[in-house]
């Protein structure tokens, strides 16, 4: 998969959510977190975070929208339920993104949607949790992005062939042992 993703939240006020956003931001792979306009109680988020993602990731504190500053190149996108988002599987991923997720009990600005290049939402009847919805998307954007096969037809449906499956870095799969 080329491009790379950061992910981060917007006015976030609960270390657990922070410290489970930031680990799964590690493990799908991402490049850089961040937080806009945290509140100060969210530093405990190094407790909550067992992955070390502060010390593997880079973690990015800005105090406001006007501060924050992303990679030349790299799309803001928010996730939001709003009316005219674009629905998750329906959204194809910039291969350079930046991802914010609003705060918990409450949306994204609308400053911060206005500096957004894409809104998009997932097509649930409510709202999810913060690191819920921010896992979500970053699996659809492996799923969309990360060279997987189609799925089979048929429900189960056959093993996928060695050469389908996406290939780790290092050693070609055909090169001796």
């Amino acid at each position: 998969m080329r491009g790379y993703f950061g992910f981060g939240a917007e006015e976030i006020s609960k270390p657990m959510n922070l410290g489970a956003l930031m680990r799964t931001a590690h493990a799908f792979g991402a490049s850089f977190v961040f937080t806009v306009a945290a509140h100060p109680k969210v530093r405990a988020a190094y407790n909550a975070d067992t992955s070390h993602t502060f010390e593997n990731v880079p973690y990015h504190a800005f105090d406001t929208i006007e501060e924050m500053r992303l990679p030349k190149g790299c799309a803001l996108v928010g996730v939001e339920l709003t009316e005219d988002a674009v629905e998750l599987p329906r959204f194809k991923h910039p291969s350079a993104a930046a991802y914010v997720l609003g705060r918990e009990r409450g949306s994204l600005s609308e400053p911060m949607q206005a500096r957004c290049a894409h809104i998009v939402r997932i097509p649930t009847k409510f709202c999810v949790n913060v690191a819920v919805a921010g896992a979500i998307v970053m699996y659809d954007r492996l799923l969309s992005m990360g060279g997987y096969p189609a799925r089979p037809i048929m429900p189960g449906g056959p093993a996928p062939d060695m050469d389908e499956r996406p290939r780790k870095r290092g050693r070609p799969s055909d090169a001796p042992e």
